[in-house]
């Protein structure tokens, strides 16, 4: 499964078991979807608003109308509901992406790290509850670990890609964070990577590696699968936040992306089961 478009999914699909693969593709591409409304192409935000209630709405409906709910909405949407309805998911994951998909539309910047993790919450942290549930690995206290996993890559995919994400309007970097570190949103737009920006953004990868550390005991806890499955997602987080290291925080001018000996390095983290990184 590609997760170019949608960094938080899965990477080593050839792990999942059979079962599992169309309904976290359904998941996948219910995400994608709605992402796309939020962010392709010229619509106006009233009008891509609409098109999230239109989602929303028919996840509303799955309760009393099953599949019969995706009744005029994209071919996807049967799936989806079945997989819901056959897997008994948690339908508040998927309200919570849509809280996100559409907090994209209507806010562009976040005022301190808290501001940001409340928007993690609900772009990132659902996907890990929805994988959990598939494997009906939904013990209470398996939800805290799988949270700081998935907001931990989200922060990374953050750092990686500030250059596209000012492309399309939008800053992640807290403003507290860019005032701390004395830097504009003119810094931003030149693409400037001084000392005050590595040292923001080095500030930002340490914090992400904590997070993503802070979830890293739950792929002790889990076996099988899906106990690989997360060592190799934590893994590649961490390798990723290595890598815009390796560049110098210079994430303007390449956005950094895993090779091959990365993705060996990955495979190594994921073999020898290491304990968490400080």
């Amino acid at each position: 499964m590609s997760i170019d478009h949608y960094e938080n999914f899965p990477v080593a699909s050839f792990l999942l078991p059979a079962h599992l693969r169309e309904p976290i593709e359904a998941i996948y591409t219910f995400a994608r979807s709605a992402d796309d409304i939020a962010d392709e192409g010229d619509a106006s935000a009233e009008q891509r608003l609409k098109q999230l209630a239109t989602y929303r709405h028919a996840l509303d409906a799955i309760e009393t109308e099953g599949v019969a709910a995706a009744r005029g909405l994209p071919p996807f949407f049967a799936r989806l509901t079945r997989c819901i309805i056959e897997h008994h998911l948690p339908l508040k994951p998927f309200h919570d992406l849509l809280d996100a998909f559409r907090q994209d539309v209507t806010k562009k910047r976040y005022e301190d790290f808290t501001d940001l993790l409340d928007y993690c919450r609900c772009s990132a942290n659902p996907v890990g509850r929805l994988l959990l549930s598939l494997y009906g690995a939904t013990a209470r206290e398996n939800f805290p670990f799988s949270d700081c996993i998935c907001t931990g890559l989200q922060l990374t995919n953050f750092w990686q890609d500030v250059a596209s994400d000012w492309n399309k309007g939008r800053i992640y970097l807290p403003r507290q964070d860019l005032a701390r570190f004395d830097i504009s949103e003119t810094d931003i737009a030149a693409s400037r990577c001084d000392e005050r920006w590595q040292a923001l953004l080095a500030f930002e990868v340490a914090r992400a590696r904590a997070t993503l550390n802070a979830g890293a005991p739950l792929a002790r806890r889990l076996p099988g699968r899906i106990g690989w499955e997360l060592r190799l997602i934590v893994g590649g987080g961490l390798r990723i936040l290595d890598r815009i290291e390796a560049v110098g925080y210079d994430v303007f001018a390449r956005r950094p992306r895993l090779g091959f000996a990365d993705k060996l390095s990955v495979a190594w983290y994921a073999l020898n089961y290491p304990r968490p990184r400080a």
